[in-house]
């Protein structure tokens, strides 16, 4: 009876073994396929937000509830045995047409978010490259509604002027990215621009600290038509620091007059004291009047070695530079007054 039973007990345990083997033999082919098998993805595409905190579970079960992965027990099993369940990372993601499921976890392991950009434009004032910023759909907005100094109090800079103070370049940066992450950047970037700059200067220039070096390049930025003039245009500015002369350039005067600046100086602006007015003030305005980029500031640091002391607008963007009032006086009869 005992024979009996034992023999029964060993079928029993083979045929349970042999169903086990069955099945995981079937499970294993079934994961097999799964991690083989393209997502239900749209062939143009689809876009992949994952909020800060979602779980390798909280996906999956999302994902497969959306119809676009067929069994989230199987993505779970997966993301467990490759040690990626934790890993991945928040963000907006694009999912390509024909994305596997192993795809899609070294993509989100990966961070490979995408990449929305804004571009602050050399010569841009701050309140020009505060509308664009505050314009933008994909930054997070975190600086609307406060004051110039509330701005820079929240950059850890308060007291500093803003203006100029921001390179001008293009920015790459995830969705949900802040404008007071954007201002860092800038700010830090045009820190490091500016003291690269400062450090291989000529000797001998007019510019007592880096801050008037960033106000001289401003002007040099705004008074710049074509970019081979830049080192020309410092030039002038530098001789005319050096002898004392008074720079009298249009753009600081503009800058100055505000919103009362209908698109014309007229004699009486040229002669209204105000702090940016450099046809009234000796040397330079108090504070930068635009963002300068990487050229004018370079321009600044390495002059054009020349005698013109005085330039004027051709018309086509370039200048007819002088190096005395009379040869001054002519070119301005011939490409000002058309005589």
């Amino acid at each position: 009876m005992i024979r009996i039973t034992l023999k029964l007990l060993l079928k029993a345990t083979l045929a349970v073994v042999l169903l086990g083997g069955i099945l995981g033999t079937l499970v294993w082919y079934q994961y097999r396929d799964f991690l083989a098998q393209p997502l239900e993805i749209p062939d143009q595409g689809m876009t992949l937000t994952i909020p800060q905190g979602m779980s390798l579970r909280g996906l999956a079960a999302r994902l497969e509830k959306d119809g676009i992965l067929d069994d989230a027990r199987l993505l779970r099993l997966y993301g467990r045995l490759h040690h990626e369940a934790t890993r991945i990372k928040a963000g907006e993601y694009h999912l390509p047409s024909g994305l596997t499921p192993v795809a899609l976890l070294d993509l989100l392991v990966a961070g490979k978010t995408i990449s929305h950009s804004i571009t602050l434009v050399e010569g841009w004032t701050f309140e020009q490259m505060m509308r664009a910023i505050h314009a933008h759909k994909q930054l997070e907005h975190q600086l609307k509604g406060l004051s110039n100094e509330e701005i820079m109090a929240r950059l850890g800079h308060a007291g500093e002027h803003p203006e100029g103070r921001f390179f001008p370049d293009t920015y790459h940066f995830p969705r949900g990215f802040s404008d007071l992450e954007l201002l860092r950047r800038a700010y830090d970037a045009m820190e490091a621009q500016l003291a690269a700059a400062w450090k291989e200067r000529e000797e001998n220039l007019p510019l007592e600290t880096p801050y008037e070096m960033l106000i001289l390049a401003s002007i040099v930025e705004k008074e710049t038509g074509q970019a081979g003039e830049r080192d020309r245009i410092a030039g002038v500015f530098i001789r005319r620091l050096q002898k004392g002369m008074k720079l009298q350039t249009d753009p600081t005067v503009i800058y100055g007059m505000g919103a009362s600046y209908k698109g014309n100086i007229r004699r009486k602006d040229l002669r209204k004291a105000t702090p940016y007015n450099t046809y009234v003030i000796p040397g330079l305005p108090p504070t930068p009047i635009c963002m300068p980029g990487r050229d004018a500031l370079l321009a600044v640091a390495h002059p054009a070695k020349e005698k013109a002391l005085y330039f004027v607008a051709r018309g086509d963007g370039s200048h007819q530079f002088s190096a005395t009032l009379k040869q001054h006086n002519a070119a301005v009869r011939k490409y000002q007054l058309g005589k």
